[in-house]
């Protein structure tokens, strides 16, 4: 009974109206879940459905026992008032179901209850999370239309047994009223009477039975109409959860449930059908009502399973899935071929026809909706999708064609078993944005972005505001964070306000920026003050570089992450010399560095910010073993020793290499100690030609020829890294960007990116076809610095 322990722990935060839903009080009071709730979780259940006669023996036995538990129950409770009470239950019980359909009954309500529980352990706060199969009964209604046709079924047979008999006594009253020798036996005048009464009565009832039935019809098509209204809307939800979950929202993929319902709506639509046919005289209203509903499902039913990459690069391959739900039910013969299209935003606004202008060109466009037996799943997969050309409308003003939109168009013509006339069914992906070049990837996802978190259900495509407010703006982020990190580690009310000061532009702003409305253009559009970048593509690297080097720091909290310098300062101002925290740069994209406390030269303290550490240095050397390298640091914010916080990400010393080779190590300085370094050692600067740091060929491993070439890798086979500050030279590496040895990539003329160097740091060298450098003139064309330092006294 551990499912009936989680319910009566939510219950008496839930409605009443809720709880009576769930636990209705003339079919199934709350009380026989409470008192049978260990025979009940031990019984299986999910097995019986209203049109299995078959299991109608094995739904009796679980009644009868349901009946008898709850009366020895009743009898042997202490409380007069839960006994009588109890006693009267199971006697209702007994006359009001059918074995079968109480057997369904239970199944539905274990099922709701399963889906509070798992709604509740994704919503702690169960006051305002009702479960969608309770607050909009769903598979419940279907096997309460099921129920009804079934009554239909019975009053038609009922009305057939009444004509029979009411034929055969008129028959017999012709006789009686013929010729006396027609059976050798004389009729009274009351027999006679008595037969016409009966066929009069017979007639009544015929006629009470096909005014019931009709009024039956008319419920039943009323019922499948609000029913299958349901249906659409669950499946449009199941839509834009899938939307949602680009921007980390959690998403339920599983359609089989849904499948189901939508299989047994088009049954009861064609037991419907039939039943009108039956009646001999037409409906048309009837017919012609459960005509479009029919057809409405066919053409609902289409579902993008798997979607495409919604940043999509030309000449790439890429696959998506699409699943018809009524695949079992297609009709046997020719076999179903679906088309992909790609359409742009206009296209997408007008579904009702196919497009005819193309807009781009699409390589393996075809795919066969294919059944499997095991999953029972119909789905046409295109595996080696690819988008040759595309065709971009007028731009608007400063518009990117990063901002353009588009979709793929899904169709094709099917026919259903039993419906003589093909539908034409179509359905699109989300919205994707289509690019040339890799450096367009990061602008394409920010539209991407701003699609999935803003747009509204059932919208115009594909429309999106121009504003949002803050607080909307940073649940998107959070969401994103959190996902791509993959950690339940969230951004806190910190990092959110430093977020709010910098898409805003006011650092000196302590208020509230909750209703503060965020545009387009601030997100991703204009460049932030004194920056070449946009708040998005900041925001993005920092979320990149944390879900490639450092998610189990972020996870374990060790990193404050998004702050300002103005509260930095505030928290670390009264905190000993060594105090350290970890935040996310503020100048550079992709960067993390250090802000500790240090002495001044008179005996003070100041906060002092080490440059940056970015992705290809946390390669070289890990973050870990940095802060234990950089002995000026000593606690963690608030007062966490470093080596007990740190001490599981050290690296482990190599052993020395075999062939009598001297080992060498790589060691992270800072400021002075780094500057003062004027003779170089193996064994602290020149590694191994396997980690190309400092080295000008292999042939000269652990040799430097002069202190002023230290850190150079002329040779485009050598791998420049980037020590930064933390070099234990004087400068930082990167000041010489790693050259590619292949031939750039070239970049077409319609990429609207802005492409710049980071302030501070030189711009990548052209060496044209010739990839060696030539080493002296590097060094007169470029002026040496330290490492930078960002200072600032107390």
């Amino acid at each position: 009974m551990t499912q009936w322990l989680h319910m009566s722990h939510m219950l008496p935060f839930l409605p009443d109206q809720t709880i009576n839903n769930l636990y209705p009080p003339t079919t199934f009071p709350i009380e026989v879940r409470h008192f049978l709730a260990e025979w009940i979780e031990s019984q299986r259940w999910e097995d019986f459905t209203l049109e299995n006669v078959e299991q109608e023996s094995q739904a009796r036995v679980l009644f009868d026992q349901a009946i008898s538990t709850l009366q020895t129950i009743a009898q042997q409770n202490s409380s007069v008032v839960d006994r009588m009470k109890l006693m009267q239950i199971s006697k209702k019980l007994a006359v009001c179901h059918q074995p079968l359909e109480f057997a369904v009954m239970v199944k539905n309500i274990l099922r709701n209850e399963n889906a509070m529980i798992n709604m509740q352990a994704q919503t702690p706060n169960i006051q305002h999370c009702t479960p969608p199969e309770v607050s909009s009964p769903s598979m419940q209604d279907v096997d309460h239309l099921v129920l009804k046709v079934l009554d239909i079924q019975n009053t038609r047979q009922t009305m057939h047994q009444l004509q029979e008999e009411l034929n055969w006594e008129k028959h017999n009253c012709e006789a009686f009223q013929g010729p006396h020798q027609h059976n050798g036996l004389d009729k009274t005048m009351a027999e006679i009477q008595k037969v016409q009464s009966k066929i009069q009565q017979l007639d009544f009832n015929l006629n009470s039975m096909a005014k019931k039935r009709f009024q039956l019809l008319k419920e039943c098509v009323d019922c499948l109409d609000q029913c299958q209204s349901r249906f659409i809307s669950r499946l449009k939800l199941w839509r834009w959860e899938q939307h949602k979950a680009t921007i980390g929202h959690p998403f339920d993929d599983n359609l089989n449930p849904l499948q189901t319902w939508c299989e047994q709506l088009l049954g009861v639509n064609g037991k419907l059908r039939q039943e009108l046919m039956l009646i001999g005289e037409p409906i048309p209203e009837l017919q012609e009502r459960l005509r479009q509903l029919l057809q409405v499902l066919i053409q609902s039913s289409l579902v993008v399973e798997k979607q495409p990459p919604q940043v999509i690069k030309t000449q790439s391959k890429f696959s998506t899935t699409v699943r018809y739900l009524l695949g079992e039910k297609i009709a046997p013969g020719k076999p179903v071929v679906l088309k992909a299209q790609i359409i742009n935003e206009s296209q997408a606004r007008n579904q009702g026809s196919i497009p005819g202008d193309t807009v781009g060109e699409l390589l393996n466009n075809t795919a066969i909706l294919e059944h499997n037996t095991a999953s029972k799943n119909t789905c046409a997969t295109f595996r080696n999708m690819s988008i040759k050309k595309i065709k971009r409308a007028d731009r608007k003003g400063t518009e990117s064609v990063t901002e353009e939109k588009f979709a793929l168009f899904f169709s094709t013509e099917i026919t259903i078993t039993g419906c003589d006339t093909p539908y034409r069914i179509q359905m699109i992906s989300l919205p994707l944005v289509v690019i040339v070049h890799g450096s367009q990837d990061n602008n394409a996802l920010a539209t991407i972005i701003w699609d999935c978190a803003f747009c509204e259900p059932d919208r115009v495509p594909f429309v999106v505001p121009e504003y949002v407010p803050w607080r909307m703006m940073y649940s998107t982020l959070n969401s994103k964070f959190t996902s791509e990190v993959q950690t339940k580690h969230h951004l806190d009310k910190c990092n959110q306000h430093f977020l709010a000061q910098k898409i805003f532009d006011k650092p000196d702003y302590n208020g509230d920026f909750s209703n503060m409305m965020v545009s387009w253009a601030q997100f991703n559009k204009e460049v932030l003050p004194g920056r070449m970048f946009t708040f998005w593509q900041w925001f993005e690297g920092a979320m990149e570089l944390t879900k490639k080097h450092l998610k189990t720091y972020w996870s374990e909290k060790l990193i404050f992450g998004f702050i300002g310098k103005q509260h930095l300062h505030l928290i670390l101002k009264d905190k000993p010399n060594g105090t350290f925290l970890l935040r996310f740069s503020d100048s550079e994209i992709g960067g993390i560095t250090i802000a500790y406390v240090s002495t001044t030269d008179n005996g003070g303290l100041k906060i002092q910010n080490i440059q940056p550490f970015a992705k290809r240095d946390l390669e070289i050397r890990s973050l870990g073993d940095r802060i234990r390298d950089i002995s000026e640091i000593t606690h963690l914010y608030p007062n966490r020793p470093k080596h007990d916080v740190f001490q599981k990400f050290y690296t482990e010393p190599q052993a020395s290499p075999i062939g009598g080779y001297i080992p060498v190590s790589l060691h992270t300085k800072v400021g002075t100690e780094a500057a003062s370094t004027s003779h170089l050692s193996p064994s602290t600067v020149c590694p191994s030609p396997s980690m190309a740091e400092v080295c000008p060929s292999p042939s000269m491993a652990g040799v430097c020829p002069s202190p002023s070439m230290a850190g150079v890798c002329p040779s485009p086979s050598m791998t420049v890294v980037s020590e930064n500050s933390s070099s234990a030279l004087g400068y930082p590496l990167n000041q010489f960007p790693q050259q590619q040895c292949d031939q750039p990539e070239a970049i077409p003329p319609d990429i609207m990116d802005v492409v710049a160097s980071p302030e501070g740091f030189l711009p990548e060298l052209s060496t044209g076809n010739n990839m060696d450098l030539d080493i002296e003139s590097l060094l007169q064309v470029n002026t040496w610095r330290e490492a930078d330092i960002y200072a600032s006294d107390m």
